[in-house]
């Protein structure tokens, strides 16, 4: 693993004027910190890597670079997480002399966290910072579902460089990337381009509108299981709510909706990044943002300590976890099969894969109860069409 210690400034942020919790009972009492006094050393114990980086060049959003110590500031007055999870804060990445080798130097310490087990936790810093997520991947072989709570597609059909609102440009045009699928919780019509949007259904992206969203929210759990990376941009907020981006809207989810898909991520066992992007406290009002912010990151730090890992133990026939169920639709050869955990009550589809092998997609009871109306889910449907391509 490459001496994180040159990668890293140590965290430097200003204490709080008063304190609501005790010492014992505050977020850094529970986590490891990179300070002046205490470099990094051996990180083989640790779960969890928070690092932030200042780097707002090659967007608009410019500003963003300061949004990882104002919500840093916000989480460290936070509770401590529950559980028994190991954190670190490697603190604030160097940076770099051009954008591109802080791309090359995020890429290295993606790589070597994941190299490690480690679960990387970025706070940004701009979306155009993405790609080193997927160039990180990509070089360990890994193909990835990337899940965007985002109210834009970010995707440009236009030629132009690389910045926040079209990093899928840039993945998507890596011959050597392993990205496999997209998901986009919270995209808002009336901001994308309909071309876009009719590209990546063609792509069997799957697009969840930010009503929709809403109407059932539960139902968005499934989405982040079976996703490898999960991207929150702060604009997927109401501006109400979240004031302090370049981009804002009046409509989009409300703070408390924001961090229960955030705790979704955090339970999901495939994730193997999170990010959090595009807080500008240029525009923010007495750190309304990165406050919520703060708590979006708590959120998914806390559902992260209550994960159960089932989903590596799916094609165990005889642990007993699980209940299968065989349900039969009129317009299918085969039988759907579904897969219930005893423990958590989740909910899988079985489908058959390459070399008699099983691949499970994440669902809900729901698709279930459609199936026994004789109703074939779109969860089904939609996987089924992504292994034939």
């Amino acid at each position: 693993m490459v001496d994180l210690n040159d990668y890293f400034n140590p965290v430097s942020i200003e204490g709080p004027d008063f304190e609501h919790l005790s010492a014992q009972s505050g977020f850094p009492h529970s986590i490891t910190i990179h300070t002046e006094n205490t470099p990094v050393k051996e990180l083989g114990n640790y779960k969890i890597a928070i690092l932030g980086v200042p780097e707002g060049r090659n967007s608009p959003n410019a500003g963003s670079f300061k949004g990882p110590d104002d919500v840093r500031t916000q989480l460290y007055k936070l509770a401590k997480i529950p559980g028994k999870s190991k954190i670190i804060d490697l603190g604030n990445m160097k940076h770099g002399v051009t954008f591109n080798d802080t791309i090359a130097g995020l890429t290295d310490i993606l790589s070597s966290l994941l190299e490690g087990n480690i679960f990387p936790v970025i706070i940004g810093g701009s979306s155009a910072l993405i790609p080193a997520i997927d160039r990180a991947l990509s070089q360990r072989k890994i193909r990835y579902t990337l899940t965007a709570v985002d109210p834009r597609i970010d995707f440009n059909s236009e030629r132009k460089e690389a910045d926040s609102f079209n990093y899928l440009n840039t993945i998507i045009n890596n011959h050597k990337s392993t990205f496999d699928h997209y998901i986009n919780i919270g995209y808002q019509t009336f901001l994308n381009d309909q071309q876009v949007i009719n590209r990546f259904l063609k792509r069997k992206s799957e697009l969840v509108r930010v009503g929709d969203v809403r109407q059932a929210i539960y139902l968005t759990e499934p989405l982040f299981r079976d996703s490898e990376v999960a991207i929150f941009d702060i604009s997927a907020v109401r501006q109400s709510d979240a004031p302090g981006t370049l981009s804002p809207s009046p409509n989009g989810f409300y703070g408390e909706e924001i961090c229960l898909l955030s705790r979704y991520a955090g339970i999901s066992d495939k994730l193997k990044i999170f990010g959090l992007f595009d807080v500008n406290p240029d525009f923010d009002i007495r750190s309304q943002t990165s406050g919520l912010a703060a708590q979006i990151l708590w959120f998914f730090l806390e559902g992260f300590s209550q994960k159960q890992y089932e989903t590596p133990v799916l094609s165990n026939g005889n642990s007993g976890r699980f209940i299968k169920y065989h349900v039969r639709v009129t317009d299918l050869e085969d039988d759907l099969i579904f897969v219930k955990s005893n423990l958590t009550d989740r909910w899988w589809m079985e489908l058959p894969a390459e070399k008699d092998e099983k691949l499970y997609v994440a669902c809900s009871h729901e698709d279930y109860l459609k199936a026994n109306r004789n109703e074939v889910p779109d969860r089904w449907v939609k996987a089924s069409e992504r292994l034939k391509s």
